[in-house]
């Protein structure tokens, strides 16, 4: 797959490169956070199409995330977010979304930095860029998709442009999964109060309930297959509903560091990973996963906490990830960059009398590990 990678100029005006004179281009554009289920069905019908028109299967994705650079606008006087300011809220970075899309078949992926004055233009400006300087004939978009100035790009505006224009087709994929789900618009973080995988709240409620929760907490209705239910999932400590809708189990990725090293003196070595981490951190408690180096790949427990010093960059209290590799051997991991996936909640995090029973109940951790990784 071919990557390419653009910086809009100051105009928010972009210098697309030609992919060729003769072959045409199906197209996608979106930021494809998680790459979820919806997203997997979106891409896939690209590169269907590209391939029974012998064209190229092209997808335009947008990073930083659109959600970052206008929320970041908002509270910092206009400015956009420099190039190291995290996004905490991203579920995945830009790298782990081009392996997604190369694992699928997409032909060229253009990697645009998004920006104010990008933003700014029309989404007929846009899609006629599409036309001339990509050769797309065909576009293909989730049943929810917007662009363009203040979105005013959606699928019925887009159809209309499509079949006033005749340039191109539009292909609308049903992207909404079993349908709709309601979430509060700021939840916070809240960790299960009990060990195992907390079930869904909803399926105890009745209807009457169900209203009642959403007025408490003003929540929308989303679609069960968004970045942002899966968020919220994980905010929540439910990773197996996570991974069910991204279709793949939830991971972030860092660099191993030296830790306090309080794991190995009671027989429980841990990687520790750094501030570098990439990807969604769930709720703070202990998770049964996979610590991956390259090509090797171990079961482990997995603890996320928090400490009470905040970080400078993200403003933040600074999070921790552990993970203990169910390994034969002391694996020397310092300076490796690692990716740690999650499989399952295990308990929340709880203080110990002692170091004999925070390690009787490590022990307890790693049993489940071993049966939910089995």
């Amino acid at each position: 797959m071919n990557i390419t990678r653009l910086t809009p100029d100051e105009q928010g005006m972009v210098e697309w490169p030609t992919l060729s004179e003769d072959r045409k281009a199906v197209v996608s554009v979106g930021v494809f956070d998680g790459f979820h289920l919806g997203h997997r069905a979106v891409i896939s019908r690209v590169v269907e199409l590209a391939r029974q028109n012998d064209a190229f299967a092209v997808v335009v994705m947008f990073d930083p995330r659109p959600g970052l650079v206008h929320r970041y606008a908002k509270t910092h006087n206009g400015e956009e977010p420099a190039a190291d300011v995290p996004d905490v809220e991203a579920l995945t970075d830009a790298d782990e979304r081009l392996r997604f899309m190369e694992e699928l078949g997409v032909d060229h992926a253009m990697v645009v930095r998004y920006t104010l004055a990008f933003a700014s233009k029309s989404y007929r400006f846009f899609l006629g860029q599409m036309v001339g300087k990509l050769g797309m004939r065909a576009l293909v978009l989730g049943s929810d998709a917007a662009m363009g100035n203040n979105r005013e790009g959606d699928v019925r505006a887009i159809a209309n442009l499509a079949a006033a224009t005749g340039v191109f087709e539009l292909e609308v994929v049903d992207d909404r999964g079993p349908g709709e789900t309601r979430v509060p618009p700021n939840a916070r973080p809240i960790a299960p109060e009990g060990w195992g995988e907390p079930a869904d709240p909803f399926e105890a409620m009745s209807k009457a309930e169900r209203r009642a929760w959403s007025k408490k907490h003003q929540a929308k209705a989303v679609r069960v297959w968004s970045s942002t239910n899966v968020r919220y999932l994980l905010s929540q400590g439910r990773i197996k509903d996570a991974n069910a809708i991204l279709g793949h189990a939830h991971a972030v990725e860092g660099t191993v560091v030296h830790g306090e090293e309080r794991g190995r003196s009671i027989g429980f070595p841990t990687a520790n990973l750094g501030d570098d981490v990439t990807g969604y951190l769930p709720v703070d408690g202990v998770y049964a996963g996979w610590l991956v180096d390259g090509d090797r790949r171990w079961p482990a427990a997995i603890s996320i906490g928090t400490k009470p010093t905040f970080s400078e960059k993200t403003g933040l209290h600074e999070r921790v990830v552990e993970a203990y590799a169910l390994a034969d051997e002391w694996l020397d991991l310092y300076g490796h960059h690692v990716r740690v996936e999650f499989v399952g909640f295990l308990r929340p995090q709880v203080r110990f009398d002692g170091p004999d029973e925070l390690a009787a109940e490590l022990k307890r951790n790693v049993e489940e590990t071993r049966r939910l990784t089995a």
